[in-house]
């Protein structure tokens, strides 16, 4: 695809280049062309999943070796990213208007920079720059390592275009920057990209084919993050569990991860229905470090409709994967993903989405309705059939529904003593924390003298509400 005419005065650099990944460090003559000395600082503002959270840090980790700054103040910045999703339009429809916003302020900074980054940066390409002529930078998922070779011809007013999926582009020997002090929760995406291809899913089109990263740098990026005082490792891939490097497996990985000392909790999100084998189950049972909560996306409770997304299970298969959890894990909390509205669902199909929420019983769901994606098999070949008002009829009734089952779980957990890990200061109040159990619970305590960010605590929930749980600090026994 060839790009459209930059505006007057603003020239267009593309760099689509797939091949082996650039050297970690950055190249002298980039050092050398910094626009000037000054303190330069970056304001990163992420849309969508934990796999763009941790982008972000890599991003941040990136753009410190070229001698930026964090600030929290885009009025402050001299570069402004936004790291974006592209699943849903209503996500790329609000960065649009957020990057508008934004732009504004280089009346007042000549020098600031603004950037898009991410899938829908890959996924849009060069049609970022035709509605929103004023942005500087447009980075597809693969090119943050190259981010730094952009910025001084940017900075010339040199508009960059890098949108080239690298089949080989991990990140490894690249160290993420967590975005604050006190942070305990770290993440490593040990898995790039997707081979699923489900008719309604624009990811295997704006991140590429999987790919894992070498277990050796997954287990280094762990000790880095456990010396820096990380307590709880996030594993992220799009489709994590089908993950495998060589003859490592996800099983083994999570093993390996759970040795390394002064981390105290794993997780990993999301799991593949499909690629869920037993001994990842074992693993998970076996290893009391890794976390009993997993996302297990659903999608649909009709068999023909998984069909029409290529989901590659079907309902019987999705159930006898829930019971297998359940008996190993008895504890274990399960929440899902549910797409409504999808092309052609009738009402008997819907229907059955209903019947099995109340089967399986998630303790919590992302629920949404069904939004056509360019690029994808379902936009091509498959008319969005349902009204946007019957959409919106059905995402009412899951909602309602998975909110009373949510609710009817968090109040039965009233009384329990629960291992909470304390992740930050709550929202509504200074004198409060959020803490979360193994099972992903949020649990809102009280200050206290052991309360502190990163301690691992006794509780015993007071009171519930339908996502969150209000515990008491318990005397050490």
């Amino acid at each position: 695809m060839s790009a459209s005419p930059p505006p007057p005065g603003s020239p267009l650099v593309q760099i689509r280049r797939p091949g082996a990944p650039s050297s970690p460090s950055t190249p002298v003559a980039a050092k050398a062309a910094k626009i000037d000395e000054a303190p330069r600082r970056v304001y990163l503002e992420t849309y969508g999943c934990q796999m763009n959270v941790a982008d972000s840090e890599l991003m941040m980790g990136v753009l410190k070796g070229e001698g930026y700054a964090r600030t929290s103040d885009p009025q402050k910045a001299d570069l402004i990213l936004i790291n974006t999703c592209a699943v849903r339009e209503k996500a790329e429809e609000r960065v649009f208007g957020r990057a508008g916003t934004l732009a504004g302020l280089k009346a007042r900074n000549p020098r600031l920079l603004l950037g898009i980054t991410g899938c829908m940066a890959e996924h849009l390409k060069d049609k970022v720059r035709t509605r929103a002529p004023y942005v500087d930078l447009v980075l597809g998922p693969d090119a943050y390592r190259r981010l730094g070779e952009h910025l001084p011809a940017a900075a010339r007013g040199q508009a960059a275009l890098d949108t080239a999926l690298d089949r080989r582009e991990t990140y490894e020997g690249l160290d993420p920057d967590a975005a604050t002090d006190g942070e305990v929760v770290g993440r490593v995406t040990i898995q790039r990209g997707c081979d699923k291809f489900c008719t309604f899913c624009v990811v295997p089109y704006t991140r590429g084919r999987e790919r894992g990263t070498p277990p050796r740098e997954i287990l280094r990026q762990a000790r880095r993050l456990a010396e820096a005082g990380i307590k709880e490792v996030q594993l992220l891939g799009q489709t994590v569990n089908s993950y495998r490097y060589e003859d490592a497996t996800f099983a083994q990985l999570l093993r390996a991860v759970a040795e390394v000392e002064g981390i105290e909790r794993i997780r990993f999100t999301s799991p593949y229905p499909l690629d869920f084998t037993a001994d990842v189950i074992e693993a998970m049972a076996e290893t009391s470090k890794i976390c009993k909560h997993v996302h297990l996306p659903l999608q649909s409770g009709s068999d023909a409709v998984l069909a029409r997304m290529r989901r590659g299970y079907d309902t019987r298969e999705f159930l006898v994967l829930v019971e297998s959890l359940r008996a190993a894990m008895p504890e274990i909390a399960i929440t899902t993903d549910i797409l409504v509205g999808f092309c052609d669902e009738s009402d008997t199909e819907f229907q059955a989405t209903l019947d099995l929420q109340e089967t399986v019983r998630f303790d919590h769901a992302f629920m949404f309705a069904y939004s056509e994606r360019e690029g994808t098999y379902s936009a091509r070949r498959m008319p969005d059939t349902v009204p946007a008002e019957v959409k919106q009829r059905r995402l009412t009734e899951v909602i309602e529904r998975q909110r009373r089952i949510s609710s009817e779980i968090s109040a039965r957990q009233v009384g329990r003593r629960e291992r909470v890990l304390v992740e930050s200061t709550s929202k509504r109040s200074q004198r409060e924390y959020l803490a979360r159990t193994d099972t992903f619970r949020s649990v809102i305590v009280p200050e206290g003298p052991a309360v502190a960010l990163g301690a691992l605590l006794d509780v015993e929930i007071e009171r519930a509400q339908a996502t969150t749980l209000f515990g008491r600090p318990l005397s050490p026994s």
